[in-house]
């Protein structure tokens, strides 16, 4: 099963922000939307993620100025990105060797979505329940 299965069930827009708003506009979204990162895009195009690690990282080094700053110079870049097309288990795969909990879903060049190590766990588990209870049902019928 790829990306885009799990983004034909989502509804509304992307939540994402651009390079020149500040941290703590940023922040702030993040709190509202209770969302643990967002895609910074200019132009359409994704040029880095912003996360509450980001967030949490830039206080403990630079104090309360970091605020302050412009999601241009305290982003993530570049983004790694993923096209819709890829298998779960290898954006998992992705993920966890790469330490990251976040991926901008880009196709033709243009983000088509965003998703989290925990919808792709989600989906892995109810696939997994899914499988046991057709084995269930199987064994009960023999």
């Amino acid at each position: 099963m790829t990306i885009a299965h799990i983004l034909e069930k989502r509804i509304g827009d992307i939540i994402m922000a651009d390079s020149q708003q500040k941290v703590s506009t940023i922040a702030s979204l993040l709190a509202e939307k209770r969302i643990g990162a967002l895609p910074i895009v200019d132009d359409g195009k994704v040029v880095g993620i912003f996360s509450e690690r980001d967030l949490v990282y830039g206080v403990a080094a630079k104090g309360a100025g970091f605020m302050e700053k412009q999601m241009c110079d305290v982003m993530t870049k570049p983004a790694i990105c993923v096209q819709s097309s890829m298998n779960i288990m290898t954006a998992l795969s992705l993920m966890t060797k790469r330490r990251i909990r976040h991926l901008p879903v880009v196709d033709a060049g243009v983000i088509s979505g965003f998703v989290s190590i925990g919808d792709l766990v989600k989906y892995r588990i109810d696939k997994i329940e899914s499988e046991a209870a057709a084995m269930r049902d199987y064994i009960q019928t023999v």
